[in-house]
């Protein structure tokens, strides 16, 4: 069975989203991709989660072509390919209906960056795509939803964006493995749902200062981050 340890962290990642409850019955999916193999695997469609096994997972190569598995893989495969070739730094995708990510998509509105939760993770708001067209939706609909989720990237800092809103859809988020995208989409929920209940307090809340906004995002990410536990770092100093 080829790429038995991505096989396993797909399927974890997988599970984390039902877990935090990010997804209902088999809403949603994680991929993960092997760069030197060139092979991804995906979800398979339509198959329960309680029931998914790493043997079930399917694998294609970067063009969608099956390689390895007998089900159908997910139906947003093609959107996975778009962005595992737009951005090579992209080791797993998540793509959840979680509710209140969900419906920031619906409104079209990007999520502002209201406080240092927030700037932890993205180095700045959390994008939305553009509308799709009736053209693009008609044609290869999964594909140019890729297509429109790279666009949108070009006006953000795609290194420190590890998600997206899709209009109407939903939220696609992503990491250097399938676990960390996983991860991505549970911290995204929970800024939109932040985000939904910061406005209802207060309908005129301002987005934080580029200074907090930059100090949160740096120390986590920055060339001189100094969070967390660093190897090479003097533990007396964290």
């Amino acid at each position: 069975m080829l790429l038995q340890g991505l096989r396993e962290q797909v399927l974890e990642a997988n599970l984390e989203l039902v877990r935090r409850g990010l997804v209902l019955y088999t809403f949603g999916n994680a991929s993960g991709i092997s760069r030197p193999d060139g092979l991804v695997v995906i979800k398979p469609s339509g198959v329960p989660y309680e029931k998914m096994t790493p043997e079930l997972l399917v694998i294609t190569d970067i063009e969608g072509k099956i390689v390895e598995g007998d089900l159908k893989p997910s139906s947003d495969l093609a959107t996975h390919l778009v962005l595992y070739k737009a951005f090579p730094a992209i080791g797993g995708i998540a793509h959840t209906h979680s509710e209140y990510a969900t419906a920031w998509a619906q409104a079209r509105r990007p999520i502002p960056c209201f406080g240092t939760t927030h700037a932890d993770y993205f180095h700045g708001p959390v994008p939305v795509t553009a509308a799709m067209s009736d053209h693009e939706i008609s044609g290869e609909y999964e594909e140019n939803t890729g297509h429109v989720i790279v666009r949108a990237l070009q006006e953000f800092d795609a290194a420190g964006t590890p998600g997206i809103l899709v209009a109407n859809h939903g939220p696609f988020t992503w990491g250097p493995d399938p676990g960390m995208a996983a991860h991505h989409a549970a911290i995204l929920e929970s800024l939109a749902r932040m985000a939904y209940f910061t406005l209802g307090i207060h309908a005129a809340a301002q987005p934080v200062g580029s200074a907090l906004h930059d100090k949160h995002y740096l120390r986590k990410h920055g060339k001189n981050a100094y969070y967390g536990q660093g190897k090479d770092k003097d533990k007396d100093n964290q």
